[in-house]
């Protein structure tokens, strides 16, 4: 059974309902009843009020569990409510939406007695009129038509508006379409001309007429599973299925896990196939309102990718993506997938799209169409380098090659065990990264002469680590050499390094936020920088001294395989699972070994 982050199987709707009420003052329930209702039903007096609802699991469209326990409304002594409702269209509750939406349980239609009293509660609080916009499930079309029989019967005027908008069986059977993500867009157009004042009749004809002009298609490439259930079918590793339902319902095909451009191009060539009886019909020049919806367990950054490959599709195919909106807008608990709706709007259509809504779940974001070709911010100009005024000699230069040619040689051989050291504490990249460093250094001394000036050389590998490098190791060595170069600036002495040095160690402390002793490659910058102090001393032999700074540094890298972790990935690190030096230590170790030559 899959793992769960409830307090229990039995309350966990009622906890997440809690939650999301205790959130939001916009919402209200009716007593004794799985109903959530506008907190401004006054509101809705001459006006027609917009009813809808399902089961839980599909949040933030519908929800509902078990007979409901009684929980205190804050503000309504007395109220009773299931928080099993969470949602049930909850997400789409709010002036400019639904005046009110009824739940049912986990994938289960609500009752006849709660929709009744949605009905009800709406119309003695003086709507002109109630429309239930239901999804073509058999359970919803049963449990709300049996309401709307009854409430008829009471005098009350109420309609029945049914969305189909699957476009995953070429041959719908008996049942009809399944209603999906669509019906959230059904929702929006319903309550844009509810809250213009439009009349029962004319909200009845238009969102009709949509919701012909739109279709929906889910592609999953796992199951998703009940709380305290086993998951309701299986995927293979290397399997995803296209044309899934919202409640984990067979699809039409099974195939190998397709790239994310691959995969959209099926899906929107299967939704606009003509030989489909459930297709969309898609011409060019068309214009569309795209919903990338996730399924309920898709990545941010997957989505992303699938929503740019939606529209990039799209537009190959001569269609304009006037509006765009990607979310989680009709889930399936759980299930890793995605579903693109697709409806067919013109610029009346648009306005209804773009109005205003209080409702959470509605993105509210500025209006415009979507395109793969959005004018970018131009970059910013360079800011010009002061002139450092100095000068440096054709042996310096060559002396500085030969050793950045040492240290890239012996970075590149080192890569592998980087690499085996980093994988026990980080995510195993510290040779690529380092490498990446010796690569960018040598195609840099290939392109033209190096600056003799050690200050020069020092800010010019600097900006190179910056771009080329990555990583938090190219952020820090760009740190130090930053640093070390502004101290070395117009000085030329022995002395002179021991201070870039400390300017160097001194960055990276304070940015970075180590210390000595906790485990990075600071340890190894700092045992060298407290040798290279003899620098200081009067009559000091450089060679020496370096030499001296050398053996500190790999020193002090061999110990840190002593050391428990203070900074860095390997801090979240059980002390006792760390086995062998740091990868940043021995790294520097070996620069340095490799400058000395």
């Amino acid at each position: 059974i899959p793992k769960k982050l409830v307090m229990s199987v039995s309350s966990c709707a009622d906890d997440a309902l809690a939650g999301l009420v205790s959130c939001n003052p916009g919402l209200r329930f009716l007593q004794g009843h799985r109903v959530i209702l506008r907190d401004d039903l006054s509101a809705i007096r001459g006006r027609v009020a917009l009813l809808s609802g399902g089961g839980s699991g599909h949040e933030p469209a519908h929800a509902g569990e078990n007979p409901p326990p009684q929980f205190p409304l804050p503000g309504a002594p007395g109220h009773g409510y299931s928080a099993e409702l969470l949602s049930c269209s909850t997400g789409y509750v709010g002036k400019g939406m639904l005046t009110g939406a009824v739940a049912g349980a986990v994938f289960t239609s609500p009752s006849v007695g709660s929709v009744l009293a949605a009905i009800r509660v709406v119309a003695q609080a003086g709507a002109a009129g109630i429309l239930l916009i239901v999804k073509n499930y058999t359970g919803d079309r049963l449990n709300f038509g049996m309401a709307l029989e009854r409430a008829r019967s009471e005098g009350t005027d109420v309609r029945m508006v049914v969305v189909g908008d699957d476009c995953a069986f070429a041959v719908p059977g008996k049942a009809g379409r399944r209603g999906i993500c669509g019906t959230v867009l059904i929702h929006k157009v319903a309550g844009a001309l509810a809250e213009a004042g439009a009349g029962l009749d004319e909200i009845v004809e238009k969102v009709t007429a949509v919701s012909k002009a739109m279709g929906t298609l889910g592609l999953s490439l796992s199951p998703c599973s009940i709380p305290g259930s086993k998951p309701s079918f299986w995927l293979a590793e290397d399997e995803m299925e296209l044309g899934l339902g919202i409640h984990g319902e067979a699809g039409v095909h099974r195939m190998k896990v397709l790239p994310a451009d691959e995969a959209v191009e099926t899906m929107l060539k299967h939704m606009t196939d003509p030989s489909n009886a459930s297709h969309l019909s898609l011409s060019p020049g068309s214009s569309v309102v795209l919903m990338v919806n996730n399924l309920g367990g898709l990545s941010c950054l997957e989505l992303g990718i699938v929503a740019g490959a939606a529209v990039r599709c799209l537009e190959r195919r001569g269609i304009c993506v006037a509006r765009a909106f990607l979310g989680s807008f009709m889930t399936a608990l759980e299930m890793a997938g995605v579903s693109l709706t697709l409806m067919v709007v013109d610029e009346e259509l648009l306005r209804l799209v773009d109005a205003k809504t209080t409702a959470m779940a509605w993105p509210n974001i500025p209006a415009g169409p979507a395109t793969s070709w959005r004018e970018e911010v131009p970059a910013p100009m360079d800011v010009p380098r002061k002139p450092l005024d100095e000068t440096g000699t054709g042996s310096g230069a060559v002396w500085a090659e030969q050793i950045l040619e040492r240290v890239c040689s012996t970075l590149l051989d080192i890569q592998d065990k980087l690499n085996q050291l980093d994988r026990e504490a980080g995510d195993g990249d510290c040779g690529h990264t380092h490498a990446r460093a010796a690569q960018a250094i040598r195609e840099w001394m290939r392109s033209g002469p190096l600056p003799a000036a050690p200050s020069q050389l020092l800010s010019s590998l600097a900006d190179l680590l910056l771009e080329k490098m990555g990583g938090s190791s190219g952020v820090l060595y760009g740190l130090f050499l930053t640093a070390a170069a502004r101290t070395l600036h117009g000085r030329s002495d022995p002395t002179a390094w021991a201070d870039a040095m400390d300017s160097g160690v001194d960055a990276m402390q304070r940015y970075g936020g180590a210390a000595p002793g906790d485990r990075t490659m600071l340890d190894s910058l700092w045992a060298a920088m407290q040798a290279l102090h003899s620098l200081r001393v009067p009559g000091a032999n450089p060679l020496q001294v370096l030499e001296t700074a050398v053996q500190s540094a790999e020193a002090a890298a061999e110990a840190t395989k002593h050391m428990e972790a203070g900074a860095g990935r390997a801090s979240y690190i059980r002390s006792s699972r760390l086995e062998h030096p740091d990868p940043g230590a021995v790294a520097v170790a070996a620069v340095l070994r490799a400058v000395l030559g």
